[in-house]
């Protein structure tokens, strides 16, 4: 601990200085109980984890989504292709006729 610089006079102020010193106290236990409480820090870990993975599978599941799309998209824009060539071909013979 570090002295402070001039020591206190009355036993007010070393009735102060003492509350002070137990509030520093209090709060490092706590932040050691913290850290020490592995079961708290692994639960907050997983959960954690567990928020991940539902966003990645969020994510996948829409990647997915949008190429099975695109898989039954292009049968139709084959077809409609096809049958615009058919239609123009037979405008064609009947503008030659």
């Amino acid at each position: 601990m570090t002295e402070p610089e001039t020591a206190p006079q009355t036993a007010p102020e070393i009735q102060q200085e003492i509350e002070q010193t137990r509030e520093r106290l209090g709060r490092t236990v706590e932040q050691l109980a913290a850290k020490a409480d592995v079961k708290a820090r692994a639960q907050a870990k997983a959960d954690e984890m567990r928020a991940r993975a539902q966003d990645k599978a969020a994510e996948l599941s829409s990647r997915v989504t949008q190429s099975e799309m695109a898989r039954y998209r292009w049968p139709l824009a084959v077809t409609a292709t096809g049958l615009l060539a058919v239609a123009a071909g037979l405008i064609w013979r009947r503008l030659e006729a």
